[in-house]
């Protein structure tokens, strides 16, 4: 894994094959641009944790068109086995009809620039990373291979990043869910948040 890929640099722009409503369609990151994107990676399809995530975020797909964000999954698997596996049931192993695209990475390069390919097992470690309307990465996680996101946690640190961005002089605490109190990152003002916990 080569290069190291920054929260606050923009994100690595590609042009891809995705499978989207059962078609094949060549998608790009930057014609997201005035949107948020969570962009997920995830190992293999016809897995067993893979598809826990991915139908968890389908699921809620709504949640987050309602706050102007796309959701984007991608392995390393063909767009043909993406198909295969959409049209395959949930009961059978498969995921069924999902909400959102996911992007074909077989040359390897997308995982590579975002730095989450592992290179002994050839697949991509479960990377997330939202992306802002400029296409700044604002967060990213990466996880090991056995063990899957919270669906809860993207929702609550994406609603905690356009807080910020639409309140600049104000910033988030630990645990932060929206609606509750934020602070001024100032040595006095700040006391008015220390003063009420």
């Amino acid at each position: 894994m080569e290069g190291c890929l920054r929260v606050g640099q923009a994100a690595p722009d590609f042009t891809a094959t995705a499978v989207a409503d059962q078609e094949f369609k060549t998608l790009k990151l930057s014609d997201y641009r005035g949107k948020y994107v969570v962009l997920f990676f995830y190992p293999l399809d016809f897995t067993f944790v893979c598809p826990t995530e991915i139908t968890a975020f389908s699921d809620r797909v709504e949640e987050f068109s309602k706050i102007d964000t796309e959701i984007l999954g991608v392995s390393v698997d063909s767009e043909f086995s993406h198909l295969a596996w959409i049209q395959t049931d949930r009961k059978e192993g498969g995921i069924g009809d999902i909400n959102y695209p996911l992007v074909s990475d077989i040359k390897k390069e997308i995982s590579n620039a975002y730095n989450v390919l592992d290179p002994e097992a050839g697949v991509a470690l479960r990377g997330l990373f939202i992306v802002d309307k400029e296409g700044v990465v604002q967060h990213a996680t990466v996880n090991n291979l056995s063990f899957g996101r919270s669906v809860d946690e993207t929702l609550r640190t994406l609603k905690a990043i356009q807080y910020v961005q639409s309140h600049p002089d104000e910033v988030c605490p630990a645990g932060w869910q929206e609606g509750d109190k934020t602070m001024v990152p100032d040595p006095k003002k700040s006391k008015v948040y220390f003063s009420a916990v």
